[in-house]
C-alpha cells in the first residue's frame, strides 16, 4: 500500500520512525558539501558564479556516469568517474587545465562537512542509534573526507558501493547496509539530501528522512520519505520525540 502523505507534503507522524536501530547516511550532498571542492579549488582564479557553474555540472555529469555506469554494468570506482565528469565539466566550460584538475580532484578529498553534521551525529548515537555512511564513495575517499572533517568516531561503519561492486540506487547497495549492520531494513532510518536515493531506499523498504536543505519538488519515483527536512540537525527530534496518538 502506498505512504500516506499530509497535503503539505511533510509526513509528520512519528509513528514511521518507531523502532529505528540505526541512522544510515548518504554522504555526498547529505553530509559533505559537494560545491566546495570547486568553491575552494577556484577561489583565486576564477569568479564565484563559474566556480557554480562547475560544481553543478561536475556534480550532474558524476552522478550521470553512475546511473549508465550502472545500467550498462560497466562498473568503475567513484575516484575514475569523477575524475571524467570534471574532465568533461573542465572542457565544457573551457577550464581544462592540468594543475586546476588536480586540485580540484585533491579538494573532494577534503569536502567541508555540513555545519550541524557533528552535532546530529553526537546527538544520536547519545540516544543509542548506531551511524553508518552508506556511499558511492571508494572506501579511500571516503577515509579522506571523514577525517578532514573530524568525524571517524561518529560512525560504527563507512560502507562503499565497492562491496557491492555496483552503484545506488541498485538495491544490493541498500542491502549491504542490513548485512553489515545485521538489522532489516525497516529498523534502519536512511538520510540522504539526494532525493532519488532517498525515493531508492524507501521502495527498498527503509525508513527515510529526505535532506532537502533547498525545499525541492518531490519526486515521483516508487517509494516515499517517512519525514522531508531540511537540516540534519531536525535528526535527533523525530527520533526522540514520542509517536502520535
Amino acid at each position: 500500500m502506498a505512504k500516506t502523505e499530509e497535503a503539505s507534503g511533510r509526513r509528520m507522524s512519528n509513528k514511521a520512525l518507531c523502532g529505528i536501530r540505526a541512522c544510515v547516511f548518504d554522504a555526498y550532498g547529505t553530509l559533505f558539501d559537494v560545491a566546495s571542492a570547486a568553491r575552494c579549488s577556484t577561489a583565486d582564479v576564477v569568479e564565484t558564479e563559474t566556480a557554480g557553474r562547475l560544481a553543478k555540472l561536475w556534480r550532474n555529469k558524476q552522478l550521470q556516469y553512475t546511473w549508465l555506469r550502472a545500467v550498462q554494468n560497466r562498473h568503475a570506482d567513484l575516484w575514475q568517474v569523477t575524475g571524467e565528469a570534471l574532465d568533461f565539466a573542465l572542457e565544457t566550460l573551457a577550464m581544462a587545465d592540468p594543475a586546476l584538475r588536480e586540485r580540484l580532484m585533491q579538494g573532494y578529498l577534503a569536502l567541508d562537512a555540513y555545519p550541524e553534521a557533528a552535532a546530529a551525529l553526537r546527538a544520536l548515537r547519545e540516544a543509542g542509534i548506531a551511524t553508518a555512511i552508506l556511499s558511492n564513495g571508494t572506501p579511500a575517499m571516503l577515509s579522506a573526507v571523514v577525517d578532514h572533517a573530524g568525524l571517524g568516531e561518529l560512525f560504527d561503519h563507512v560502507l562503499s558501493v565497492e562491496e557491492a561492486g555496483v552503484y545506488k540506487p541498485h538495491a544490493q547497495v541498500y542491502q549491504l547496509a542490513c548485512d553489515r549492520l545485521g538489522i532489516p531494513a525497516e529498523a534502519i532510518l536512511f538520510v540522504s539530501s539526494n532525493g532519488w536515493d532517498a525515493w531508492a531506499a524507501s521502495a527498498f523498504g527503509m525508513r527515510v528522512a529526505w535532506c532537502s536543505r533547498q525545499g525541492l519538488t518531490r519526486e515521483r519515483l516508487p517509494g516515499a520519505p517517512d519525514h522531508d527536512i531540511r537540516s540534519l540537525a531536525e535528526l535527533p527530534g523525530l527520533l526522540a520525540a514520542p509517536a502520535a496518538i
